[in-house]
Order: C-alpha cells, then sequence, then structure tokens
C-alpha cells in the first residue's frame, strides 16, 4: 500500500497544492511503488516564492541566537526521527540501511551541527579604515536538488542558507523526495516565522524552471547533472540571480609508483568507488596506475570487486543496493556494453544483474582495465558502480591525463605524503584527497570547469547566502 504525501510546505502551513496530479514514488530494489507525492505547477512556485520573499525583512534581521535555536531544534528533530528518515532515504534511492544509518543521514544533520559555531563565531561586520563592511542575507533562496544523497544535498544548501538570515523555496528531487517531506515536517515545528522555509514537490521541466526563473527568488542553488546545470543557468540568466552549481565529476585516482602498499591502494580505491553504489559525484572513478602494475590492479581490483555483496537494501552484509532507477539502470547497461565494444578489458561484473537477482535495478560491480581517455568509459560519467583502470607512464603523464576531462569535481592521490601533496597541487580540481583521507563536513565542497561553481559545505557554503555592502564614512 502507498502512503500519500501530497501537500506543499508554503508560508507556514501544509496546503493543497494548485494541480492535484500526482507521480509514484518507486523503491528500487522492488520496482514497485511505496508513495505518492503531488506534482507542483509554477503557479505554486509563485507563491512559495512570495511567501519567502515577504517572509524575508524580518528573518533577515533576527539575532544569531534565534536562528541558532531554530536549527538546534531542527537537530533535535532529526535525532527524533532518524530511523524513520534512514528508511525513507533506503526506500527511495536504494542505499542500504548501514549506509542510510550512518553516511546520509549523518551528512544530512552534519550540516546542520556544524553551521552552528560557523554563525555563533562569524564577523557580520568589520572597520577597514573610514569604511564599515558589513554581510547581509543575500535574499530569497530557490533550491533544486538530487537524490543520489537526498538528505546531505537538502541540508548543505538549507544550514547555511537559514543561519545565513535567507528565506527559502524548496524542490527536491521527484525521484527521491519523501526524506525531503519528513524534513519539511521536522523543519514545521522548528519555530520558524512563516515564509521563512517553503517546499514543493515537482520535477525540473516545471518546478525547476519556474524557480530558476522567478523575480521574487535572488539566489538558485542547484545540484545534479551538467547538462540540466545548463538549462538552470539559462533560465536564471535573465534575472542576473547569483547561481550556485555542484555538477557532474569523472574523478582520477591516481595512485603513485612510491605509495606504502599498492594493493592496499588498489583495494581502497574500488571501495570508494562502488560506495553508494556509485551513485556520488565526486567518486573516483578513474583509476590511475603506473602501466608496468596494470595486470597487479586489474587482480586486486577484481578480487575487491568480488567482495562488494550486492542486494536487499534491508540485508544487514549488503554493501551495494540497486541504483535509484530503471533510466539509470538502462544507462548504466548502456555503458558497460560500450566499454566492452570500445575494447576495455572487462575484470569484473558486466552486463546483467548479479547473480540471484531477479528484480530491482542491481548493477554487477564492474572493472574494466586498459582504458584510455579516448574511450568513453574513461571520460563519461557513468554513476554506477563501474571503475575505469587507466595505465600511464611518468608522473606527468598521470596528471595530463587527471586533468584531460571537461570536470573538475575531485580528485584523489595515494604516494608519500609530501610527493602526493606535491601532485594534488597540480589537479584542476576543487577538491583532491590524499592517502584515502575521508570527507570534511567543514571543507569547501564544489568543483572547477563542467563540475560547477560556488562552494558548500563550511564556511564557504556559508559565505554563499551573504551578500557585502560598503559603508564609506560609517567609521
Amino acid at each position: 500500500m502507498t502512503k500519500a504525501y501530497n501537500k506543499f510546505y508554503i508560508n507556514g502551513e501544509w496546503v493543497q497544492p494548485a494541480d492535484r496530479k500526482t507521480l509514484d514514488v518507486i523503491n528500487p530494489a522492488t520496482e514497485e511503488a511505496f508513495a505518492t507525492i503531488s506534482l507542483g505547477t509554477a503557479n505554486d512556485v509563485h507563491d512559495a516564492a512570495l511567501a519567502a520573499r515577504a517572509a524575508f525583512p524580518a528573518w533577515s534581521k533576527s539575532t544569531v541566537k534565534e536562528r541558532v535555536t531554530v536549527i538546534n531544534n531542527i537537530i533535535a528533530g532529526m535525532k527524533a526521527r532518524a530511523d524513520e528518515l534512514a528508511i525513507a532515504i533506503s526506500n527511495e534511492m536504494g542505499a542500504p540501511m548501514s549506509l542510510a544509518k550512518t553516511a546520509q543521514l549523518g551528512a544530512g544533520m552534519g550540516h546542520f551541527m556544524a553551521v552552528v559555531p560557523i554563525l555563533e563565531n562569524f564577523v557580520f561586520e568589520e572597520v577597514r579604515g573610514t569604511t564599515k563592511v558589513i554581510k547581509e542575507p543575500a535574499g530569497v533562496c530557490g533550491f533544486i536538488t538530487p537524490w543520489n544523497w537526498p538528505l546531505n544535498q537538502i541540508a548543505c544548501k538549507v544550514a547555511p542558507a537559514l543561519a545565513a538570515g535567507c528565506t527559502i523555496v524548496l524542490k527536491p528531487s521527484e525521484v527521491a523526495p519523501i526524506s525531503a517531506y519528513i524534513l519539511a515536517e521536522i523543519i514545521a515545528e522548528a519555530g520558524l516565522p512563516p515564509g521563512v522555509f517553503n517546499m514543493i514537490n515537482g520535477d525540473g521541466i516545471i518546478v525547476g524552471a519556474a524557480i530558476s526563473s522567478h523575480p521574487e527568488i535572488d539566489v538558485v542553488s542547484f545540484t545534479g547533472s551538467t547538462r540540466a546545470g545548463r538549462e538552470v543557468a539559462k533560465a536564471a540568466a535573465d534575472g542576473i540571480k547569483r547561481v550556485t552549481q555542484e555538477l557532474g565529476g569523472k574523478s582520477a585516482n591516481i595512485i603513485l609508483d612510491d605509495v606504502d602498499d599498492f594493493a592496499k591502494a588498489v583495494k581502497n580505491g574500488v571501495t570508494s568507488c562502488f560506495g553508494n553504489s556509485g551513485q556520488s559525484c565526486n567518486a573516483p572513478t578513474r583509476m590511475l596506475v603506473p602501466k608496468a602494475r596494470m595486470a597487479e590492479a586489474m587482480e586486486v581490483a577484481k578480487a575487491a570487486a568480488a567482495k562488494a555483496t550486492v542486494g536487499d537494501p534491508l540485508a544487514e552484509t549488503t554493501r551495494l543496493g540497486p541504483v535509484v532507477s530503471k533510466v539509470q539502470f538502462d544507462k548504466i547497461q548502456a555503458l558497460i556494453q560500450v566499454g566492452v565494444e570500445e575494447g576495455a578489458d572487462l575484470v569484473a561484473g558486466g552486463l546483467g544483474r548479479p547473480e540471484g537477482l531477479s528484480k530491482g535495478y542491481y548493477i554487477r560491480p564492474t572493472v574494466f582495465g586498459n582504458v584510455t581517455n579516448a574511450m568513453s568509459i574513461g571520460t563519461e560519467e557513468i554513476f554506477g558502480p563501474v571503475l575505469s583502470i587507466i595505465g600511464y607512464d611518468s608522473e606527468e603523464d598521470a596528471i595530463a591525463i587527471a586533468n584531460d576531462t571537461e570536470y573538475g569535481l575531485s580528485g584523489y592521490v595515494s604516494g608519500q605524503q609530501a610527493h602526493a601533496e606535491q601532485v594534488a597541487k597540480q589537479i584542476r580540481t576543487g577538491m583532491v584527497h590524499i592517502n584515502g583521507a575521508p570527507a570534511d563536513i567543514n571543507a569547501p565542497f564544489g568543483g572547477y570547469k563542467k563540475s560547477g561553481n560556488g562552494r558548500e559545505w563550511g564556511l564557504e557554503g556559508f559565505e554563499e547566502f551573504l551578500e557585502t555592502k560598503a559603508i564609506m564614512g560609517a567609521a
């Protein structure tokens, strides 16, 4: 039996949408609907944007203490409904419960927790000679978020925007919207004035476009594909809006010849690539190894792929769940077929579902060896558990291969510490992980080139929601 989540949160109330059209939300493990949502229209966006505009003057002048109180209330609400949020994430996008309860839920909650000390310690006014420089809330923010880390990618926008004194119109992914609905219920009880936070479900073509172009929305923050990011930017251009985007990636993982444990570095690279079923924009999907060690790398990667248990997200032993939808399943299958046709060595996995799984959008953990950047699987973002191993002749060659991409989101380097840092500085990406360093929620997250612009997370993510005013002669 499906559960209906068919109202929108606008101006402090749960309201019926302008149109009663609904959409099934599919559990990718069963291929069956488990919920429905309403699909919004431009009229719903208009109502939400006007509510956010009306709420902005008062909320923008709220005190740090008032904002911290609301954010702490949201954190408390997320803790109280943690199990419900984790189950929703697992059902809507296929994350194993072990991942949904830890990284998926933890990251979302972590952004609200991390912004509190930033807000409490931030200097909103400073004197420079005879000028007073003031940081003010940027205005009404429109957020368009994806399905792969649904709670995390909402929280890393909503938390700093609320903390900065902005008001919000949110459109979560229509593919994975239930955790967002629960979060909206939590926010509705957190003590915000009406209109500060608004949420509308719907698709990108209608609701996303309306948010991007609405004249009452000052800032648009989008996370998703590079293709969709272009459309968001075009729709926002006439309004001269501030647009921040976190888009696609094809991150290189350079394993240097002086790494202490080559086999461990390869194994960890496979595990990292396959995390979240490969559905992370910053995943290390291109592993670069010395050509002389290609055979060794393929052997280790094959063994690592064999240990990547795929199955029911509710099972404790599952490490990889399904990918999110049939659309993604078909795209990944097509690119695996292209990899075979282009002549890469199929080391592990391949076409079809894993053995024993006849239903659900499950992908066989796949590794290709002897890949080059001339191949589609070496350049296109696959967004599934598919690793491409590329050989390099020299360190300079490795850096050139890593940078030979239209993307620039993340990078990875394993080797002696000083050497790895020196190589990391030459990679044209917004982030680089050295020797397996994990993501840092206080560090800026974002990319170069077609991976987007602007930054999320940490201090830089908070500052994206502030405007700068100079008052000459005030000091």
